[in-house]
């Protein structure tokens, strides 16, 4: 059962206060201090909206990939890093909620994080694993019914502020690097040492140091799908769709800024066109591409499972995994251009912290997009398919 369309028109209009009235008021602090955005996250929590990927059976939003890019976009455009963390929560939830549903423990932990609204993080990364997700080097150590983990992590964000985190590992000590599960360890039972400090050019309230994960727990906290699964068939079109959307969001302000600028430069000299309106319009133009690419992937996404459609299935073939690809790659390379001609229509008011066209903040955290997973990687992996793939 999903949301019914007014109902999620009424969340998002709830999610839109809170970025106005919240998350944007606090959003330089956040990045001048390199703090999580707790003020934006507390609001989140009482407007219950970090269960909106959970089934409405289960008390949830039941909301679609669609719609959960429409919040982040729009929480984006107030504070990339609100953005993120969010967009991070929501792709954690999804992996629970399309890949353990049918265990008891996962359906109560889902019923937990409603009435709690915890929040989720992740740890995917590993030192000598050089950025690839899909290859752990820590194993679960079986003990009894439970488990023990070990992990370095090179970056992770939230972690500390985080109710729960979900690790990938190998399954056992002996096999091979890319055997991989998905585990979830409770704050409680771990312990995270900080190999370091979140001092980053943008994004800088996602707080993401390494950490050395000191873990135990339960095997029912172990999610009963392969992690294979999980990554093909949620957390990379998951990842690659909010992400895309959010980037938009930070686009769309800071391209704001420089339109608002433009037309109070036009009320200045009535009667004649500002010579950066084409620019503006050259840039919106790029803007409204970028916005139909998320929308127009996450709406294929979501029909997959309509009846009739293909399945999840369909996200096991070589032609989503390029799709995907395609629109990560083209959002992260297309966003910050736009932010860049957002500030060279802006000039030196749209360089500077303290003017109300600014878009320094925008544009050093719109520049991760192309490294959160390499472009390089992700490119060097599409040239490799597209030697076997011919599109029918």
């Amino acid at each position: 059962m999903r949301a019914q369309r007014g109902d999620f028109a009424d969340r998002l209009a709830v999610l839109r206060g809170i970025a106005a009235d919240v998350a944007a008021r606090h959003a330089a602090d956040v990045d001048a201090r390199s703090r999580f955005p707790s003020e934006t996250l507390a609001a989140l929590r009482e407007a219950r909206l970090l269960a909106a990927p959970v089934p409405a059976a289960l008390g949830g939003d039941g909301c679609t990939v669609r719609q959960l890019a429409e919040i982040c976009s729009s929480l984006a455009k107030a504070c990339g890093s609100s953005a993120m963390v969010l967009a991070m929560h929501y792709v954690q939830v999804a992996c629970i909620v399309r890949h353990g549903l049918g265990e008891p423990y996962w359906r109560a932990f889902l019923e937990e994080l409603i009435e709690r609204q915890l929040l989720i993080a992740s740890l995917t990364s590993e030192t000598g694993t050089f950025g690839e997700m899909r290859a752990s080097l820590c194993a679960l150590q079986r003990e009894a019914e439970g488990f023990v983990l070990e992990k370095d992590a090179t970056t992770g964000s939230y972690c500390q502020q985080a109710d729960a985190i979900l690790v990938t590992a190998r399954r056992e000590p002996h096999v091979p690097e890319t055997d991989q599960v998905l585990v979830c360890v409770r704050r409680a039972d771990c312990r995270l040492e900080p190999t370091g400090e979140w001092d980053a050019m943008g994004m800088r309230g996602t707080c993401s140091p390494g950490f050395r994960l000191h873990a135990r727990g339960s095997r029912a906290q172990i999610l009963p799908e392969p992690f294979a699964d999980i990554a093909v068939q949620t957390l990379v079109p998951y990842s690659h769709i909010l992400w895309s959307s959010l980037w938009w969001g930070i686009a769309a302000a800071a391209l704001g800024r420089a339109g608002q600028f433009v037309r109070d430069l036009a009320k200045r000299h009535p009667g004649s066109l500002p010579g950066n309106a084409v620019p503006l319009a050259q840039a919106s133009a790029q803007l409204q591409t970028l916005q139909h690419h998320w929308l127009g992937v996450a709406a294929e996404f979501d029909g997959l499972e309509a009846p009739g459609a293909p399945g999840r299935g369909a996200l096991n073939t070589i032609g989503w995994a390029l799709k995907l690809n395609h629109l990560k790659v083209a959002s992260s390379e297309a966003a910050p251009r736009i932010v860049h001609h957002a500030l060279q229509i802006a000039g030196i008011l749209g360089y500077k912290n303290d003017s109300p066209y600014s878009v320094a903040r925008h544009y050093r955290d719109v520049l991760s997009a192309p490294l959160m997973v390499s472009n390089g990687r992700i490119l060097a992996k599409n040239a490799s398919m597209l030697l076997v793939y011919q599109e029918t």
